[in-house]
């Protein structure tokens, strides 16, 4: 088991979780550090998390973006139902870094459960 290097910065650590929290681009950093499985408990959490996010939200975008090029009449609702998820994944990645600067729980009802179960 390793032990947890007593001369790391706190503040660095909380830094670099606030990177994974950035809307899309945090993805990367988020999912490099899962696959190195380095980090504290808390990071790995939230990197889980914004994984989570960004893969639902992608997904979601792509599947919309598809319904409403290969639906003539009903593509507006897809469109604005588009863009209501993607201000909702901004909105969401925007309150966590909040909450994350505030000191408080990282955690979403059903999402959190899902990334959780994450490897």
């Amino acid at each position: 088991m390793k032990r947890a290097n007593p001369f790391v910065n706190q503040d660095l650590r909380r830094i670099q979780t606030f990177i994974y929290l950035i809307p899309v681009v945090g993805f990367f950093p988020a999912l490099w550090m899962l696959y190195q499985r380095q980090g504290s408990r808390e990071q790995r959490a939230v990197s889980r998390l914004a994984v989570t996010l960004a893969t639902g939200w992608l997904f979601g975008y792509l599947l919309l973006g598809a319904g409403a090029s290969a639906a003539q009449a009903g593509a507006l609702p897809l469109l604005i139902t588009s863009s209501l998820l993607t201000s909702g994944y901004f909105l969401v990645n925007l309150w966590l870094m909040v909450r994350l600067w505030q000191r408080k729980a990282i955690w979403l009802p059903g999402v959190s459960q899902v990334s959780d179960r994450l490897p």
